[in-house]
């Protein structure tokens, strides 16, 4: 009963899938503050409305204001230290994805737009058809990947392999470097990184 009540926990925490729908790009940043206000332009930005829940790069924002092919969210302080939105500039592109509908169907993993820590690019490979990303992380937070486990890499849904204390692997596919913001990636660039809720709701329970 007890694992029953967890897995009915666990619904309420579907949000996201990691399957990214477009990519928007950043039209403008204001400083309000600590907080940062941004501004992007997407195919589905005059789709969106005020209040409404969008990952951008995995991080999961609120629709602030909608202006025709334009819709403007704020990251607040927190936010900032703990992803790479700092790090956003004018002409960026950001993997965008709105949140599952109810009765949708479940093509990814579990993702809440909930960013884990950041970790960093250190080796891509042109496998001629494909392309291998080396990342790594810093481990002292205690976070793991499992070999052919689920992980979000700025809000999109990939397996691990070569999984290490550390540092993983993954592969890209033709469509998710051209449809995402993969193809912009350069060596040393930080990402996003979410790992998977039920390999963290695993340990949380092996430790207790």
């Amino acid at each position: 009963m007890v694992y029953f009540d967890r897995l009915c926990y666990l619904a309420f925490l579907f949000m996201f899938t990691g399957i990214i729908e477009t990519t928007a790009v950043v039209n403008d940043i204001v400083r309000e503050g600590t907080n940062r206000h941004f501004c992007f332009e997407s195919p589905i930005s005059h789709e969106l409305k005020v209040d409404q829940s969008v990952s951008h790069d995995g991080v999961c924002l609120t629709v602030t204001k909608v202006d025709g092919k334009c819709h403007w969210v704020t990251a607040i302080d927190e936010t900032l230290s703990k992803t790479n939105l700092a790090q956003w500039q004018p002409g960026r592109k950001v993997n965008i994805e709105r949140c599952m509908v109810a009765n949708g169907r479940f093509d990814g993993h579990i993702v809440q737009g909930h960013v884990d820590q950041i970790g960093h690019v250190r080796h891509i490979e042109d496998r001629d058809g494909s392309w291998l990303f080396d990342f790594e992380y810093d481990p002292v937070w205690g976070h793991v990947t499992v070999e052919k486990g689920s992980i979000s890499v700025n809000g999109t849904s990939l397996t691990c392999f070569s999984s290490a204390d550390g540092k993983f692997s993954v592969a890209i596919i033709p469509y998710t470097f051209e449809f995402t913001n993969f193809h912009q990636l350069k060596t040393g660039d930080v990402v996003n990184l979410e790992f998977d809720i039920i390999g963290k709701y695993v340990k949380r329970l092996l430790q207790k």
